[in-house]
């Protein structure tokens, strides 16, 4: 199971200089975890706790509520994201320790605000705690550490759980992909990198793999929410056919091309197709513009005249230079989805996927549709 992507939150003031790099919940629930397992064999919490990334880093924790009981020991850490714009960031992640069964190692379980898988196609199979491998294998070998150091037997359940969780989930992917009752427990490497959109790329990934493992021949990308409705009414697409592309074009392409299903439609407003025909594989307006001259030089190809060319390269906006064209009969966005379909096929290359290219308006209306091909 990848990352459930968060829809991106507004950014928080930062000072100047690099962004902070924060906490993923996996080494979060790591550092709990840790620290209650070594409170059950001791009796006594640590004010911190350190652990080991899977890139060898072993950053420190504070460790924020504790709590035992005769057979059971609680710790929590607040989640800090950095500067990303994460859903999660503040959010307490405990991790509640009980005693395992002997030889039985670690086993882990989904508290309140931690969802479970339902739907196949994840790296964790339906009915498993939506914890993913890597801080799976991560809190093992925190509770392995602590029982050689106390010199007991590694044998743990772990409880994750996150207050609010269930409600933070809605603003990810994981109803979508299958994961009910909460977020997922996420992490690779630990770290949070600001603004490097890992969560959300990984998020297109599952969500194919989940589409494929229900079968479905036919799975949409859309940049946004106007043209996500637009491609689900217009296709009559399930909800895990629908995945939530935003501006990475390129993630989605590449991992089909490994992955293929046999029909794609990519979906979105014309300046962010017309980014994707000029070969931007990422959409977002701080890293990729529409050229004008580009679509000038479709509109050469098409027939226009010196006049209207003119008038589009020296547009204002994207939507200015389609306008103009409009005016004139001449099918600009027509013009660009083709373009767009072609660019979509160069880098999906063999693969068997037919690729269709839906353009819409800021109402959702159809502007121009190529067909699967």
């Amino acid at each position: 199971m990848n990352a459930a992507a968060p829809k991106r939150q507004p950014a928080r003031k930062t000072k100047e200089g690099p962004l902070r790099r924060g906490w993923t919940t996996g080494a979060c629930a790591t550092a709990a975890a840790k620290a209650a397992f070594q409170a059950l064999l001791t009796g006594d919490f640590p004010d911190q706790v350190a652990i080991r990334l899977p890139r060898g880093e072993t950053p420190s924790f504070a460790i924020n509520r504790t709590a035992r009981g005769e057979d059971w020991a609680l710790a929590s850490v607040i989640k800090d994201a950095g500067d990303d714009p994460d859903v999660t960031h503040m959010a307490e992640i405990v991790a509640t320790l009980r005693r395992g069964a002997e030889g039985g190692g670690v086993r882990f379980k989904a508290g309140a605000g931690v969802g479970t898988v339902t739907r196949a196609g994840l790296s964790i199979p339906p009915g498993e705690p939506a914890i993913n491998p890597v801080p799976r294998r991560m809190m093992t070998e925190a509770i392995e550490e602590v029982a050689a150091a106390l010199r007991a037997a590694p044998d743990a359940d772990i409880e994750i759980s996150v207050p609010g969780g269930e409600e933070l989930a809605q603003k990810t992917w994981n109803p979508r992909l299958g994961i009910v009752g909460g977020l997922s427990i996420l992490g690779t490497t630990g770290i949070v990198v600001p603004f490097s959109c890992s969560a959300w790329i990984h998020s297109i990934h599952s969500g194919i793999d989940v589409a494929r493992a229900a079968g479905l021949d036919h799975v949409a990308g859309a940049t946004g929410n106007t043209s996500e409705a637009a491609v689900r009414e217009r296709h009559g697409l399930h909800d895990i056919a629908l995945l939530d592309m935003g501006d990475f074009a390129g993630g989605l392409l590449k991992y089909l091309r490994a992955h293929p299903v046999a029909k794609l439609t990519l979906a979105g407003g014309f300046a962010k197709m017309t980014k994707l025909a000029q070969g931007a594989l990422d959409l977002h307006s701080s890293r990729s513009q529409v050229d004008r001259a580009f679509l000038a030089e479709l509109a050469r190809a098409a027939g226009a005249g010196e006049p209207l060319l003119q008038s589009i390269q020296s547009a204002n906006t994207a939507a200015e230079a389609l306008t103009l064209a409009e005016r004139e009969g001449l099918p600009l966005a027509a013009l660009v989805a083709e373009q767009a379909r072609t660019a979509a096929k160069a880098v999906l290359g063999a693969a068997p996927v037919a690729v269709n290219v839906l353009i819409v308006d800021r109402e959702g209306r159809a502007l121009a549709e190529t067909g699967h091909g």
